[in-house]
C-alpha cells in the first residue's frame, strides 16, 4: 500500500499545471512528474501533428515507462490529460480551470501557440472537455475543479491541495493501525 498520494493536475494547457505542480513538491516533497517530459525523455510518441504542431504520445508506451514510479506513490502527475491513468493509481484529480477566456488566450498566445491550437485549447476551455473526462474517468469524490487565473490562486490552491494530502496520509495510517 501506498504511503503517500497520487495527485494529478490537469488541465487545459496554460492554466497552470506546472506551476501548481512546482509549488506543491517544494511544500509537500512529494516529486513533480510531469508526463511531457516523461513522453520526451523515454521517447513515447506515436508521430507528429503539423496542423496542431505537436508530439501524440504512445499511452501505452508512457503507461510501461510510469508503471513502477506510480506504484510507489508520492507523485504530482503534471498533464493535459487523464483518462487513461487506471483508477488504482490515482488517489486525487486537480482539474485547473481559466473561465476568462482572455488570460488564457494571452498565456497560450505568449507560448507562440499558433492560431488552430490556440483555438483548440480555447475551446477545450470553454466546454469544460478535462473536468468531463475527468468526471468519466473517476469517482466523483476523487475529481476538484479549482480556479486558476490569479497568483493568489496558486497559493490557496496548494494550500488545499496539501491539507488534503495530509489528511489522506492521516487516513491511511489509521488503517494501518
Amino acid at each position: 500500500m501506498r504511503t503517500s498520494p497520487n495527485v494529478i493536475i490537469t488541465g487545459t494547457p496554460g492554466v497552470g499545471k506546472t506551476v501548481h505542480c512546482e509549488q506543491l513538491a517544494h511544500d509537500t516533497g512529494l516529486r513533480h512528474l510531469s508526463i511531457n517530459q516523461i513522453a520526451k525523455d523515454r521517447d513515447c510518441f506515436e508521430t507528429y501533428d503539423d496542423e496542431l504542431e505537436t508530439w501524440i504520445v504512445d499511452e501505452d508506451k508512457l503507461l510501461d515507462a510510469i508503471e513502477d514510479e506510480m506504484l510507489q506513490g508520492g507523485l504530482l502527475v503534471d498533464w493535459h490529460a487523464c483518462d487513461l491513468f487506471p483508477k488504482s493509481w490515482i488517489d486525487l484529480v486537480v482539474v485547473l480551470r481559466c473561465p476568462s477566456t482572455s488570460i488564457l488566450y494571452d498565456r497560450l498566445s505568449s507560448r507562440g501557440y499558433k492560431q488552430a491550437k490556440l483555438q483548440e485549447n480555447l475551446d477545450a476551455e470553454i466546454f469544460g472537455v478535462l473536468s468531463d473526462e475527468a468526471y468519466e474517468a473517476f469517482d466523483e469524490e476523487i475529481v476538484v475543479e479549482l480556479t486558476s487565473e490569479k497568483d493568489d490562486d496558486v497559493e490557496n490552491n496548494c494550500a488545499r491541495i496539501s491539507a488534503w494530502m495530509d489528511s489522506w496520509e492521516s487516513n491511511q495510517r489509521g488503517n494501518t493501525d
